[in-house]
């Protein structure tokens, strides 16, 4: 069975951000799995807040189209979220709304979601480690019709979570990681 292509989109702009250390950490994981690992940023799709008048007046975002195109590229995606006020950040969530709304010619819309798998990762300096975030995530996928796999990794403490390589110091971070990786290149080589 061929590798499958997984995609790697952190939450997170911020310099320094835990989560885009972690998706670097990550898409590192999947390269060493032998996958072909691509890691974007969400500066590269900007995107204005979803707003149904402003789609029926000016249509779909072309930046919302090209990260479409760029999920549907891929067999699994990871999704690396901060958690912001117990929740899912603003850039995340505005960018699947408007991913949600591409209607590309003979396809349905929203295909995009059905049709790979979806992993979950969050970094927080508390001890939650994002999962609210993740949590409410799973929902906001889980109802756009995704198939999100049961693992995830919730980074506690993350400040503290990295060598001076910037590499994962925790054996348990470490293993929930590969599991991780694991479970997201098992299910995305199944739906192929």
């Amino acid at each position: 069975m061929s590798a499958p292509k997984i995609l790697v989109i952190p939450g997170s702009l911020r310099t320094g951000s835990h989560n885009a250390k972690l998706a670097a950490v990550a898409a590192y994981e999947f390269a060493r799995a032998g996958v072909d690992v691509t890691r974007i940023s969400l500066a590269d799709f900007p995107l204005p807040i979803y707003d149904g008048d402003l789609q029926a007046k000016s249509g779909v975002p072309k930046h919302a189209i090209n990260l479409k195109r760029m999920i549907a590229a891929h067999h699994g995606v990871l999704f690396v979220s901060p958690e912001y006020n117990a929740s899912v950040p603003p850039l995340l969530k505005n960018a699947i709304d408007w991913v949600s709304r591409v209607h590309e010619l003979h396809e349905a819309r929203g295909e995009v979601f059905r049709n790979r798998a979806f992993a979950l990762a969050g970094a927080s300096q508390s001890r939650l480690g994002a999962a609210r975030a993740l949590q409410a995530l799973r929902l906001i996928l889980t109802s756009c019709h995704a198939n999100v796999i049961a693992s995830q990794l919730t980074l506690a403490f993350a400040d503290q979570a990295y060598d001076d390589m910037d590499r994962l110091k925790n054996e348990g971070d470490i293993a929930s990681l590969k599991e991780l990786v694991r479970q997201l290149i098992d299910i995305s080589q199944h739906m192929m």
